[in-house]
């Protein structure tokens, strides 16, 4: 369990922004549900999703969406779990892949996270963001998840591993990529 609240070089929960932010989020009772809810949503509903708002930069360190303000889906998560690890809430990364164009046959994965509270045990949570209108609406209702998608596509699908790091290919990804249009271009899959 450790590993999941470990601060890295992209997980960066003990610079002074994320310490900041995660100290105003943190539930007055100091539960720790109350604390992972009123993160999910902060991630969720003020950090914009660059691809959705079509904004720059292309953030990767928790530190830099933040800052920003902004990030794709996989930089969200980096975030989301900095935040919760600063508040000693164990959290990890999952990914989905999904069918992306159809014509193509293209798929691209999906970042989301996972957490543990004790009383649930681990489960998903994407902070994503929503967009009623496309059919896109994430909430925090555990012990049930309510994720951005669902696959059902023939090729997608939910991968099992729960990891303590991101993938590389995301950070890689992430890192070389100076416009949220390289990004949409170059999306990664397994």
């Amino acid at each position: 369990m450790q590993a999941y609240l470990q601060s890295t070089p992209i997980i960066d929960w003990q610079h002074p922004d994320i310490l900041d932010a995660a100290s105003d989020l943190k539930c007055r009772s100091g539960a720790k549900f109350g604390t992972a809810r009123n993160t999910f949503e902060f991630v969720r509903d003020e950090i914009r999703h660059s691809g959705d708002f079509a904004l720059n930069p292309v953030t990767c360190k928790a530190s830099d969406v933040l800052i920003a303000g902004t990030g794709f889906c996989f930089a969200k998560s980096h975030l989301l779990a900095a935040l919760l690890r600063a508040n000693q809430i164990p959290a990890g990364f999952r990914y989905q892949r999904l069918l992306l164009d159809k014509a193509a046959g293209r798929y691209c994965l999906h970042g989301l996270n996972s957490i543990y509270l004790e009383r649930y045990g681990w489960f998903r949570i994407d902070a994503r963001g929503n967009k009623p209108a496309a059919g896109i609406v994430a909430e925090f209702i555990p012990p049930q998840e309510r994720l951005a998608y669902t696959p059902m596509e023939d090729g997608e699908q939910d991968l099992p591993q729960n990891y303590v790091e991101p993938l590389p290919q995301v950070i890689q990804l992430l890192e070389t990529s100076d416009s949220y249009q390289a990004v949409i271009e170059n999306l990664p899959d397994i």
